[in-house]
């Protein structure tokens, strides 16, 4: 009971954190660009997980994985941090921050569906019913309550948001088959994803030092977004004798930013948005309860 109590302590906190990151996008780019938010935000990172390391006595391993990982690590580092989060600061920066973080919660549905082709799964019917209807809360988000007009509010930053989560569970997927301890591996993805990152901010001309107010914001996304979550995360998981019960705690994060971005960003909260994230959040607990009686049967 100690370690459930532990592992809710740890999940509730991840959570949290998660639900400030639209918030702190939406505010950081302001001030940086989305390729200069990535760089800072990385840096911050990496500098986060790499203490972390050597403060657990890990600091050899550390060493030897820059050694032996290099090739792995700067190929999981320029989907994630580079690329991933060039695309999806694209889609904060178009669109309102309450539609980029609703759409980018269908993620975990696209990681379902691409399981099929990366991992060779069987796609359920729970998980096409559960397309339709987080697919439908897309499109009620992007259109502002006009679904079946197609007419989106901002067709570029849909396609970002969108393309964010294939980024996500790509990554994730792929990472099946990653043989290094995940803090680690992430520690060693976000170093040798600096260069790529740097590299681009020095082709576009975005180099140059910004204002402090996107230095705090990035440092924030650096530890809160990319570092200290995935720690908590990390221990949730370790401790609970329920995956999914932890699990469902995600589903408490996208109603928490909708009351951090009215009241930081100043968004008034649209109908359409509170019915497209719930069709979005039903698309995704559909999906569960599928997998959930699957394994029961099982």
């Amino acid at each position: 009971m100690q370690s459930q109590r532990k592992a809710y302590l740890y999940g509730l906190s991840a959570v949290l954190c998660w639900s400030t990151v639209a918030t702190a996008f939406k505010l950081s780019l302001a001030h940086l660009s989305p390729a200069q938010l990535v760089l800072h935000a990385s840096a911050t990172s990496a500098l986060f997980l790499v203490g972390w390391l050597v403060l657990r006595g890990r600091g050899a391993e550390l060493l030897a994985g820059i050694r032996s990982d290099w090739r792995s690590s700067l190929l999981f580092g320029a989907l994630n941090p580079c690329i991933y989060y060039l695309v999806l600061f694209q889609a904060y920066s178009r669109l309102p921050a309450q539609e980029a973080q609703a759409i980018n919660y269908t993620w975990a549905l696209t990681m379902a569906l691409l399981s099929v082709p990366i991992l060779k799964q069987r796609l359920r019917a729970f998980d096409l019913l559960a397309a339709a209807c987080c697919y439908l809360g897309v499109l009620t988000i992007a259109t502002h309550g006009r679904p079946f007009s197609l007419e989106f509010s901002n067709l570029g930053g849909v396609a970002f948001a969108l393309g964010s989560t294939l980024l996500w569970s790509a990554y994730w997927l792929l990472n099946t088959r990653d043989r290094r301890e995940p803090l680690l591996g992430l520690a060693l993805n976000f170093l040798f994803s600096l260069p790529l990152i740097a590299a681009w901010c020095a082709w576009r001309g975005e180099l140059a030092w910004p204002a402090w107010q996107g230095l705090a914001g990035a440092a924030y996304v650096g530890v809160f977004e990319m570092g200290l979550t995935f720690v908590l995360w990390l221990n949730a998981m370790r401790l609970t004798r329920s995956a999914a019960r932890i699990s469902n705690l995600i589903f408490l994060s996208p109603l928490l930013s909708l009351f951090l971005i009215h009241f930081f960003v100043g968004e008034p909260i649209l109908s359409s948005t509170l019915v497209g994230l719930g069709l979005i959040l039903g698309g995704l607990a559909l999906q569960q309860l599928g997998a959930r009686s699957e394994q029961v049967a099982g």
